[in-house]
């Protein structure tokens, strides 16, 4: 029986370098050549998740099928690759000295002193040899989060060393990515950081077989060299990462002409399957020859951080691949926005989105740039607030409801359209009382929702509190807004649309975390096909 090979990534000089987006290049062409891939993030933070955390600290929550939320990279991972992830796949360093300190406090440990080495690294080591116990995979590529020098990776660093100790090098695989920066002044580029870094993890007893160099342009063979000797890396096993102008689609093409996938196969004695990579070579030759632009309003508090949505501008870019568009974002802070400014700032822009979020900051804007869009005939999607503020506005100035809002903005509001899950009014803590991962939803047939998923039964994961309530059921579609998607037992609202309009569709799920360039979602891609209907009628 073939036994699994992990390869563990490194970064060094500098954060933000794309460990994770390196991690689900090699997961996919890895997959493209025939092998099975299970890739796992390690974040060296003390928080549990990421679930409390600011989106201004650390991004978006990615939510898995089985509700862990999770870091922001596992997207990526579920993107680039076939695969997809659990809670196993997402660890902490608050998860493993929970852990332990549970198993502490049993007297699992017999009374003996609980320390780093060996039980907090033991405690590491496990979580890795989990991803495998239910079903072997060929390839395990785990992300160790943060940068080489930071005191809290320290215990993830020593369990890899003991790993590649105990497996060996032709088990156990060190990739680091580090940064060869270029010196304005002298447009040199300087591999001193590089020496540097990788002399820190070789303190730390890791030597890397592997060396990926963020550069602004493709390294000469000298300097390969030089980084080589230094080093202690095989020359061929130097690689460029040059950055990328136009889609971070092309990365796994750009490692694969750098034969970062041959490089790993090779060392560890892998056989180079042929590789299969049309479809994703299709997917990048058409972002690379669209030609018409369509633009899109992004109504979002954290638009100043570019990974606060992460996975709806690229869902927004599944679309626009699955429509031969390109999709420009124009964010828009909800507020910046009143019943004045609100045309000049949607002017020219061919649908509206407003994404996921928490909290009353916003919200009137969002609902003003929602009315808009329904009322002057604009593409509009709404993703779980963004679907509760759809349908608050629609009570307020279709229903009359002048005072309608959501309890978790005006707990003792007339018309509460929106409130919390019912049996989770008693819970206070912030952690753990959210409807999360995925829940199957029953679409009706006659709905425009139907007619872009071509099923009846759909499963999409979510993040929220908060829901439609039931008893205005009744009101809402009298007036011409229709509920088209409950889940099975009919209790909770999925899908809100209204009719007659090019596209309006508010859903209670984030099918952002379903979307992939090679898969497009199908409601990104309808709600991109009505905006593109709509940019060339006012070419026209």
């Amino acid at each position: 029986m073939s036994k699994t090979r992990y390869i563990f990534i490194t970064g060094g000089v500098s954060s933000s370098l794309g460990k994770g987006v390196t991690v689900a290049a090699l997961g996919c062409l890895l997959e493209a050549r025939g092998y099975t891939v299970s890739l796992q993030k390690m974040d060296p933070y003390i928080n549990i998740d990421p679930g409390t955390m600011s989106p201004y600290q650390h991004g978006e929550v990615y939510v898995t099928e089985d509700g862990a939320e999770t870091d922001l990279d596992l997207g990526y991972y579920e993107r680039f690759t076939k695969s997809k992830f659990s809670r196993k796949n997402s660890v902490s360093t608050g998860q493993i000295y929970h852990a332990v300190i549970e198993r502490e406090r049993k007297g699992d440990y017999l009374g003996r002193t609980v320390q780093v080495v060996p039980h907090i690294t033991n405690e590491i080591r496990n979580r890795i040899y989990n991803l495998t116990r239910d079903q072997e995979t060929d390839f395990v590529i785990v992300e160790i989060g943060g940068t080489v020098g930071d005191i809290e990776s320290v215990p993830f660093l020593e369990a890899i060393r003991q790993m590649r100790y105990e497996h060996g090098a032709s088990q156990v695989l060190f990739l680091h990515l580090t940064l060869v920066p270029t010196i304005t002044a002298a447009g040199e580029a300087k591999t001193k950081p590089t020496q540097h870094s990788v002399k820190e993890l070789l303190a730390l007893g890791i030597q890397p077989d592997i060396l990926i160099c963020r550069i602004n342009k493709p390294m000469s063979k000298e300097m390969k060299n030089k980084i080589s000797l230094f080093c202690n890396v095989k020359e061929q096993n130097v690689i460029s990462a040059v950055d990328i102008d136009t889609s971070i689609y092309e990365i796994p093409l750009m490692y694969r002409e750098d034969k970062l996938d041959e490089v790993v196969l090779n060392a560890l004695g892998m056989d180079l399957r042929k590789l299969n990579f049309s479809q994703w070579e299709n997917m990048v030759k058409k972002i690379r020859n669209t030609k018409k632009t369509v633009k899109v309003a992004l109504i979002g508090k954290y638009i100043s951080l570019q990974d606060a949505y992460r996975s709806v501008y690229e869902s927004l870019a599944h679309g626009g691949i699955a429509n031969d568009v390109d999709v420009k974002v124009v964010k828009i802070n909800p507020e910046d926005i009143d019943t004045k400014n609100i045309k000049e700032l949607l002017k020219g822009v061919h649908g509206v989105l407003v994404p996921g979020g928490f909290g009353e900051r916003g919200i009137e804007g969002k609902i003003a740039a929602i009315q808009y869009a329904r009322t002057k005939q604009i593409p509009f999607f709404g993703i779980c607030l963004g679907m509760q503020c759809a349908v608050i506005e629609f009570a307020r100035n279709v229903l009359g409801y002048k005072d309608a809002n959501s309890t978790e903005f005006k707990p003792n509001v007339e018309y509460p359209v929106i409130s919390m899950i019912e049996e989770q009014k008693e819970i206070e803590r912030m952690g753990g009382t959210m409807r999360l991962g995925a829940y199957p939803c029953v679409v009706k047939k006659s709905s425009l929702a139907y007619s872009e998923y071509k099923s009846e039964r759909i499963s999409e994961r979510h993040r929220h509190r908060f829901e439609f309530t039931l008893r205005f059921k009744d009101d809402f579609e009298k007036k011409g807004m229709n509920l088209t998607g409950f889940s099975p037992d009919g209790s909770l609202a999925e899908i809100v649309e209204v009719p007659n309009h090019p596209w309006f569709v508010g859903v209670q799920f984030h099918p952002e975390f379903q979307s992939k360039p090679t898969d497009p979602h199908p409601l990104f891609a309808g709600f991109i096909r009505a905006a593109s209907k709509l940019a060339k009628k006012t070419e026209d």
